[in-house]
């Protein structure tokens, strides 16, 4: 079964972000679901950035239950066929209603999602699917690789009352989670957007709605525990950095704005001590 990424409303899936804190909510007290098999395993992201810039499209549709007319194509390269999610929205606005209220300096862009993907890597989290730019009829887009074997959201897993077979690792991913959303001041993560396979990893995706030019964190007490490796290359960030791997996605002030909210989250996890540090136990890293 291959599933993907989510377009709004937030319920359904793609691959390329206010239930909000819902899925936030500590697992609950059930019996263990049994791990599924390991997943087939899946090509490098260099191997799939080549598929996706490469590849000809060869059926398209549109995704379901979306308002941004994102398209899940199949292409193929002779070799492989894998699906795609498409995306060519772009929006802005000045004000923007939000859940209790309005929003400033509203924008919607396609170019959010190949930025959470480049910033995931460098930090070291492997949680957002690979996404390269590419055009869709003259437009440019994002083309995101589809998420294989999704057997639920984090939605569906709250209404299952599924605990994960791992429980302490799940708990130090979704902490990882908070803290990327904290930094990339995403705006739109909710249950829907997690997607979770059969192996129960953990897949963060539908970024288009990040990035806001805000240099405080949305929800500050969000950060409370990072890996320790993460951390390192949080701090080791810098504006050559972002400038080199995302101009063409974000512009210099959506960049320092990473910057100095991850100087916020920082020193957060330094006035928590030595034990707001963990090493991941995660097995796909």
């Amino acid at each position: 079964m291959i599933r993907g990424f989510s377009t709004r409303p937030r319920t359904s899936y793609f691959i390329a972000s206010v239930a909000a804190v819902a899925w936030f909510f500590p697992v609950q007290a059930q019996a263990p679901v049994p791990a599924a098999p390991a997943a087939a395993t899946t090509p490098s992201d260099a191997e799939i950035e080549r598929f996706l810039l490469a590849a000809k499209p060869i059926k398209s549709r549109a995704a379901p239950k979306g308002v941004t007319n994102s398209i899940r194509a199949t292409f193929s390269d002779g070799t492989l066929t894998h699906d795609a999610q498409i995306q060519t929205v772009e929006e802005s606005r000045q004000m923007a209603p939000k859940p209790g209220g309005m929003e400033l300096n509203f924008r919607d862009s396609w170019s959010f999602n190949i930025a959470a993907y480049r910033l995931d890597r460098l930090i070291g989290l492997n949680l957002v699917p690979v996404s390269v730019e590419g055009r869709w009829q003259s437009k440019r887009a994002a083309i995101t690789w589809w998420v294989d074997d999704v057997m639920m959201d984090e939605g569906e897993r709250l209404k299952k009352k599924a605990q994960p077979p791992r429980p302490a690792e799940w708990a130090e991913i979704m902490n990882l989670v908070r803290i990327f959303d904290q930094l990339i001041y995403n705006m739109d993560r909710n249950q829907g957007n997690l997607l979770i396979t059969q192996d129960w990893r953990i897949w963060a995706i539908d970024h288009t709605r990040a990035f806001r030019l805000h240099r405080d964190l949305k929800d500050p007490e969000n950060v409370a525990r990072c890996d320790r490796q993460m951390f390192e290359k949080l701090k080791q960030l810098d504006s050559e950095t972002l400038k080199r791997e995302m101009e063409d996605y974000l512009n210099q002030w959506e960049r320092e704005a990473i910057l100095a909210r991850r100087d916020l989250i920082v020193e957060i996890i330094e006035k928590r001590g030595p034990g707001a540090l963990f090493d991941r136990r995660d097995a796909h890293n």
